[in-house]
């Protein structure tokens, strides 16, 4: 730690304090790389600076949702410094056309929200690219990572559509785009590499690996922490049609940090049914030894524990398709249609690929190169540290469906509540999720809107103003299916209210009633008090799934909109909350 001093460079307390959990855990090595990224590249710097010999400046841009490509960003820009490359990191936010046509060299990383959607911070950035006459950039280069999910068929769209326009519009590509599947580390690493040896000498740069701990702590799905449960419970009432568990993690002594809104992600195991059914259509010796990036193991623990075999991801699909001598999955996938595969898709698992489309003398390894690694299931943390040091807490809704004549687990929400005991570990890691933050003034008001386990961070959030003495007024929307069962924390919630922690709670339980109501509904019903809060300063919160996030997002511009504003002028008033840093979505 005497590499870091506080002199070196102008710090806030809050700053110091990430700064003190970025670096534990770190090598030497790793402290010396990355001190180009501590003294210019904090959590929140903005278009910052790098001045370097090359004479090449690159403009990094950034669009995301959780906070991924910006830190990616951050990182980039930290080993231009080193090479010499002069850099400037922006929010795709607050970046214009004008600013497009001045950049010679533009850099991307944008990541795509659901099947196809561009972060929201992306949407006007690329409407100016594709909405009209674009720009022209005859004379710009631009380089393009984009990071996804291979399960979605429109993998990367977002990525794939800024290459398209930016292209169309006569800018030159530094280099092919690459699309990075979740478990995006190496490959971004080598995009890294490619940039700037296409920006220096032409040659890829130095390999500098990137620092774990800048992302996750010292802990990330190659090295998990392995977490005791220490309690698990069945939050949901007798009778609902929904299994929700609160679960305590035992964190102490790990080293691990987490701010209130940051994720643990957990590396599950597949279910054991499922890999046995697996390996018997597949007609393998279990024991056959395939290679994966943890070394070579048995094809059956290779399957347990190193893959995806539940999600089908359009790779696996066009891997086993050239594999299969099934004339019409391979004529589907040639076609590249979505709409239709992705129909027949829906509730199957590879299993259900493989016994449809068994292929003949299939070796062990030619199966499991048509697989994807087994990625971290993410959860929203449910507490604070200062409420509970020592411990993590999620909020995890068992999935368990039927569909096609057969019984589905969700992999990591049923290992978590049906495969491990009080007392067993859980592997996990910390992801930092910096564009879900409490407001750095305590005394500022929230707005928290959350739907079944969308709750999770707000407990924490709750926890740790109730822990700091926080004396900002907190008004909570919460909505779930009933109000008997499935109440998520109403113990937790009533208590706040009592004690005036919480200012306000409205709940919509949307099917205790012939109408289906749900949290988008109390927000119109409380418009005037809404916009209220928003006038007089508050901060809003939205988690829980896609489709919740969407209504609700269209619910707070009509909320504006029957102040007296224009349709245009309320879209204008919500995005400048979210420039502002007083919007912030975690939806998924």
């Amino acid at each position: 730690m005497e590499l870091i001093r506080q002199s070196d460079f102008l710090l806030d307390p809050r700053k110091q304090e990430d700064l003190r959990r970025f670096a534990e855990g770190m090598t030497r090595e790793q402290l010396l790389w990355s001190s180009g990224y501590l003294t210019g590249f904090g959590e929140s710097a903005p278009a910052s600076k790098i001045q370097g010999g090359t004479g090449e400046k690159i403009t990094i841009l950034f669009g995301t949702e959780t906070g991924n490509a910006k830190r990616l960003a951050e990182l980039l820009a930290a080993r231009a410094q080193a090479m010499g490359v002069q850099s400037s990191i922006q929010d795709m936010l607050t970046y214009g056309r004008a600013q497009l046509r001045r950049d010679r060299v533009i850099v991307l990383i944008v990541s795509t929200h659901g099947d196809g959607e561009p972060p929201d911070s992306a949407r006007a950035l690329l409407a100016s690219l594709t909405d009209g006459p674009a720009p022209d950039l005859h004379g710009s280069r631009f380089a393009i990572l984009a990071l996804g999910d291979a399960s979605y068929p429109r993998f990367c769209q977002a990525g794939k559509a800024f290459d398209m326009a930016l292209a169309s519009a006569g800018a030159e590509r530094l280099l092919p785009r690459v699309d990075c599947d979740v478990d995006y580390e190496e490959d971004a690493t080598s995009w890294m590499e490619q940039v700037l040896g296409a920006l220096t000498t032409g040659k890829s740069s130095p390999a500098v690996p990137l620092p774990a701990p800048i992302l996750k702590q010292g802990y990330s799905s190659h090295a998990t922490f392995p977490a005791v449960l220490l309690s698990k419970v069945n939050l949901s009432g007798r009778g609902s049609d929904r299994e929700v568990w609160h679960l305590e993690l035992d964190i102490d002594g790990s080293g691990l940090h987490y701010t209130p809104g940051d994720i643990v992600s957990v590396i599950p195991s597949n279910p054991p049914q499922l890999v046995e059914e697996l390996l018997d259509r597949l007609e393998l010796d279990h024991k056959a030894s395939v290679r994966t990036r943890r070394g070579e193991v048995p094809l059956a623990e290779a399957l347990a524990a190193h893959y995806e075999i539940t999600r089908i991801t359009w790779p696996f699909l066009e891997r086993y398709a050239r594999l299969s001598d099934a004339k019409a999955l391979q004529s589907a996938i040639a076609g590249r249609d979505v709409n239709s595969l992705d129909t027949w898709i829906d509730g199957r698992e590879v299993v259900d690929i493989v016994g449809q489309y068994p292929v003949k003398g299939l070796s062990a390894q030619s199966f499991a190169d048509c697989l994807r690694a087994l990625p971290p299931r993410r959860y929203s943390i449910a507490s604070s540290l200062l409420a509970a040091p020592g411990e993590v807490h999620l909020t995890v809704a068992a999935v368990r469906y039927s569909s096609h004549g057969r019984e589905r687990l969700g992999v990591a929400s049923t290992f978590l509540a049906d495969r491990v005991a009080i007392g067993r570990p859980v592997p996990l890691f910390i992801e930092s999720n910096a564009e879900f933050r409490l407001p750095e003034d305590s005394g500022q008001a929230m707005i928290m809107i959350g739907a079944g386990t969308g709750v999770a961070p707000f407990r924490s959030f709750l926890q740790e103003r109730e822990a700091l003495g926080a004396a900002g007024n907190n008004w909570l929307f919460f909505g779930d299916r009933h109000f008997s069962t499935d109440f998520l924390y109403q113990r937790e919630w009533l208590r706040w209210l009592r004690d005036g922690r919480l200012t306000r709670l409205d709940v919509a339980f949307s099917r205790d009633q012939e109408r289906k109501i749900y949290v988008q509904d109390r927000l119109r019903e409380r418009a005037g008090d809404v916009f209220a809060w928003l006038e007089e300063g508050a901060a809003v919160y939205v988690c829980g799934a896609e489709a919740m996030g969407r209504a609700v997002h269209q619910s707070l511009v009509d909320i504006v909109q029957s102040a007296g504003r224009t349709q245009v002028q309320a879209e204008e008033y919500i995005l400048e909350l979210k420039q502002t840093g007083r919007y912030h979505r975690d939806v998924y």
